[in-house]
């Protein structure tokens, strides 16, 4: 999950999907790839980045895969077809997404999503070989540890140019699934916006019927007033690509889901409330999210000590950072579907030591700290905090802080596209931004799915400490 100077960022608006692993990928052929344009093209349309966008301009893209279990009668041809069809819909709402980063003519430091009619979605069809027992289904939608390299195949790079969104449609073996990979550049818009899109999508695929239309994107971003002129600020702080650090992947890089269930998490915040009341100290706000983050980044600090890289040379303090949402907060406010960037980070810090202990101590100390970043970041909104976001960034970065993609919010496990709910969803690219991915729990029960990628030793470790943490809440009384 550190972050590490070993694998470097392609400028901005270039292609990037290779996961860096040497690990032999799955046997995937290709059968095609075809563009795939709005429906009704809307005229050429320029959108400005704002400075929310900006500050995700020499990210990584986003990749998330979706598994879905087929029935054993699925026409396959007419599902792919009908995936086809309905991107053409979506994309009519969704126009700036078959269009591309760039820099805006006659400037130097000006960038902006460009759609001109004709461009298109990259739609790739593949099948993986019947014959590699890795990519039967079982073994692919299973919680258990497995190789990035080998879900990765099933994500598409995006094209060379800018591009905005790529998808790719696998069939796995004897026909018992279906892979959805999409992939997302940042600057384009946020998980609530992509997935937003995705919602749309499924539904123009079911054929709506009945169900009532979701609402469309909102596309302006003079929306996003910028007083403080924080674009010139991120802009000119933000690393180079050559200076963006990435973390170094291994080539038995691992992939694995942990389940809080609704039940853990109320085990959770009693313990907090409870170590709180036994200290005399005010019991922090813990929401769900609160928990999860709380749980996992102390499992995290506790797997990191026992390996003996528990931050010698790298101080006391620990630090995690996550995506808060602002569209409500703005002035004016953004509407709740608009299309674009409008998330903050929330730094929580803890003393390692703290963070690292056994019980409801450590959860104390790090659900205190997460519930304290969010009051903060909400506060810092309009205000010169926000210039320090940056800079605050690159500063931590090269501690190896943890991060969060994802929310539960997106409701992953609702994209039905006509042939039932994913059976298993994960966010791929975060092997590759040291961050964990958190969602829904597709079981349905109020709990919360999170996904972690790390090198073999540093998983089984991170295991362990998970299951010790679920193990001591149950064992309270």
């Amino acid at each position: 999950m550190a972050v590490a100077p070993d694998q470097q960022q392609p400028p901005a608006g270039a292609g990037a999907s290779s996961t860096g692993s040497t690990s032999p990928r799955l046997r995937v052929h290709v059968h095609d790839t075809t563009l795939v344009p709005p429906s009704l093209s809307p005229p050429e349309t320029s959108l400005p980045l704002t400075f929310f966008d900006v500050f995700w301009l020499q990210s990584l893209p986003v990749e998330r895969l979706f598994l879905y279990r087929l029935g054993p009668d699925a026409d396959v041809a007419a599902i792919i077809s009908n995936l086809r069809d309905s991107l053409h819909q979506a994309l009519r709402s969704f126009y700036p997404l078959a269009g591309r980063v760039r820099l805006t003519p006659g400037s130097s430091d000006r960038y902006e999503l460009h759609y001109r009619p004709g461009d298109a979605v990259t739609f790739t069809v593949a099948e993986c070989d019947d014959e590699d027992a890795d990519a039967h289904f079982d073994a692919l939608a299973t919680d258990k540890p497995r190789e990035v390299a080998k879900i990765a195949a099933f994500v598409p790079p995006l094209p060379g140019g800018g591009r905005l969104l790529a998808v790719q449609v696998t069939l796995l073996p004897a026909h018992r699934g279906l892979a959805i990979g999409v992939t997302v550049h940042h600057a384009a818009c946020d998980g609530s916006g992509s997935t937003h899109f995705l919602h749309t999508w499924a539904a123009a695929c079911r054929g709506g019927g009945a169900e009532a239309p979701l609402p469309p994107p909102v596309i302006d971003r003079t929306l996003l007033a910028d007083p403080r002129c924080l674009y010139d600020v991120f802009f000119q702080t933000a690393p180079s690509s050559e200076e963006y650090q990435f973390v170094k992947m291994s080539a038995d890089q691992l992939f694995a889901t942990f389940t809080l269930s609704k039940d853990d998490l109320k085990r959770v915040k009693d313990a907090v409330a409870d170590e709180a009341a036994r200290r005399g100290v005010a019991s922090p706000r813990c929401s769900s999210l609160v928990a999860t983050f709380g749980l996992v980044w102390s499992c995290y600090q506790r797997a990191k000590e026992s390996s003996g890289g528990g931050g010698a040379g790298e101080g006391p303090m620990a630090y995690m950072v996550f995506p808060v949402d602002h569209r409500s907060r703005m002035n004016p406010p953004l509407p709740d579907k608009y299309l674009g960037n409008c998330v903050g980070p929330a730094f929580p810090l803890a003393p390692k030591d703290e963070l690292a202990a056994v019980g409801a101590g450590g959860l104390l100390s790090a659900c205190a700290a997460v519930a304290s970043s969010i009051d903060e970041a909400v506060r810092d909104i309009g205000t010169s905090s926000m210039d320090a976001w940056m800079d605050r960034l690159r500063e931590l970065v090269p501690m190896g802080l943890l991060t969060v993609a994802g929310s539960p919010r997106f409701r992953v496990y609702d994209l039905d596209f006509g042939f039932g709910r994913p059976a298993k969803v994960d966010v791929v690219s975060v092997a590759r931004t040291g961050a964990v991915a958190v969602a829904e729990s597709r079981d349905g029960d109020g709990g919360i799915e999170v996904g972690v990628s790390l090198q073999p030793a540093a998983m089984e470790r991170y295991t362990k400490c998970f299951a010790d943490a679920i193990a001591c809440l149950h064992q309270r009384t």
